[in-house]
């Protein structure tokens, strides 16, 4: 499959079959994220894996948007080590920790792999929920398994603008 046809395919799963991923699929997400690339090579992001009853049981609390995978990855990223852009109003750490999700889902996919990027949570709250340090900060939780029987994307899911909506050329 092209990666185009890949990014077609793909969709935000929301009912998971409950059956765990193998250890081999959760490293492969896993290092696809540990190669993505971060301003300056900082690498300021830290996954954190969630499969543990204790653990997904606190995921739920933090949020109404999980889908009952086996697995949940929280991406965060370390604020104390990010790229300062030129004009001292942004830094790294945002995009740095969405390109290595995006990584990690899109290798999810490839490998056959369901995954949904769940963002309906206080990242405070969750940070405390979870015991993260404090210099860390949450930008997404990241339910990831197999789709349950019938799970198939959103009605809309092949409805996109015309590409003269999104792209101008200056």
């Amino acid at each position: 499959m092209s990666f185009l046809e890949l990014a077609k395919a793909r969709f935000s799963c929301k009912r998971f079959s409950g059956e765990p991923i193998t250890a081999g699929e959760l490293l492969t997400i896993l290092e696809a994220g540990r190669l993505a690339p971060t301003a300056k090579n900082l690498q300021e992001q830290h996954i954190y894996v969630v499969s543990s009853e204790e653990g997904l049981a606190k995921i739920d609390k933090l949020t109404p948007c999980r889908y009952g995978a086996p697995t949940v990855l929280v991406v965060a990223w370390d604020k104390n080590n990010v790229y300062t852009y030129p004009g001292e109003k942004r830094d790294s750490g945002i995009e740095d920790a969405t390109i290595v999700a995006t990584h990690m889902i899109l290798c999810a996919a490839d490998i056959g792999v369901d995954s949904c990027w769940l963002n309906r949570f206080d990242p405070e709250e969750a940070k405390k929920e979870l015991g993260l340090p404090d210099n860390e900060e949450i930008l997404m939780l990241m339910d990831i398994g197999y789709r349950a029987e019938g799970q198939e994307p959103l009605a809309n899911h092949e409805s996109r603008k015309d590409i003269s909506e999104t792209v101008s050329y200056i």
